[in-house]
Parts: C-alpha cells; sequence; structure tokens
C-alpha cells in the first residue's frame, strides 16, 4: 500500500503541477481588447510631379536654356553646369541670338555633338537675314525662343 500511496501523492503532485502550469499558460493570455474605436487611416501621399525637361539652344553660345527648370546648362571647364544665368554673355544678347527648340528631355551633354554639328556657331533659322538681329522678346515669342502659348 504505501507504494499506492506513493503513486497516489505523485499522482496528485503531478496533477496539480499541472494545474499550475496550466493556469500560467492561461495568465499569458491576458486581457484581449474588443475591436477598436478608431480607424486607421494612412497619412496621405503627396503626388509625385514628373516634368520632363526643355530645351532652347543657342548655337553662338553653345548655351541650352531649361524652361522647366530655369537654368542654363553649358560646358564650363570641360564639365557640364547648369545655372540660372549663362557664364560669358548676358542674358539680353543670348536672346537676341538665334536659337531653336530641341527635342529631347535628358541632358544636353547626351546630344551636344550631334547638336554641334546640325547647329554650328553660325547657324540662322531658314528665311532669317544672317546680318539682321533677330528681337526673340516681340509678341510671338517670350525671350527664350519659344513661342508663347506653347
Amino acid at each position: 500500500m504505501s507504494d499506492r500511496i506513493s503513486g497516489f501523492k505523485a499522482g496528485k503532485t503531478a496533477m496539480a503541477l499541472g494545474v499550475v502550469f496550466l493556469a500560467t499558460l492561461t495568465g499569458c493570455i491576458g486581457y484581449v481588447d474588443g475591436p477598436r474605436a478608431g480607424v486607421y487611416v494612412a497619412p496621405p501621399v503627396e503626388p509625385v510631379v514628373m516634368v520632363q525637361d526643355d530645351y532652347v539652344y543657342y548655337p553662338s553660345y553653345a548655351v541650352y536654356y531649361s524652361s522647366s527648370r530655369h537654368q542654363y546648362a553649358y560646358q564650363e571647364g570641360g564639365a557640364w553646369v547648369s545655372r540660372p544665368a549663362p557664364y560669358g554673355v548676358s542674358v539680353n544678347v543670348l536672346l537676341a541670338s538665334p536659337s531653336v527648340r530641341m527635342d529631347f528631355h535628358d541632358s544636353p551633354a547626351n546630344h551636344h555633338a550631334a547638336m554641334v554639328q546640325r547647329y554650328p556657331k553660325n547657324w540662322t533659322p531658314p528665311g532669317s537675314h544672317p546680318d539682321q538681329k533677330e528681337n526673340r522678346k516681340d509678341d510671338q515669342h517670350n525671350g527664350h525662343g519659344e513661342t508663347k502659348g506653347g
């Protein structure tokens, strides 16, 4: 009987430990809150606006003007720079010189070699007289070789 009693005591102890163990596990769950009254709303995302570069080229000075960036691009010391004003020529003189709208929308550096061949330094638009200065600030142009409204 002593085995039975010890087996009984051991069984009771094991059962008690099992109950404590289960109580511990259920205690880990803790308090579960119901659904929240508020709803998560993601912050607004700012739209990304991509503007394509557009260039007007001034062959007499090898200068490009981007109206979307309001910057002049040209080579300086072998490197391409982009600045709010051209170097070595006033804006008025530049605007009075012949210009041509470019049809590319990336860096002028990618196209400059072809542009120099196509529009040499002494290039003038067809139908204009080389000795006649063209006023680019008249009613038809906006001052950067571009037709107004376009």
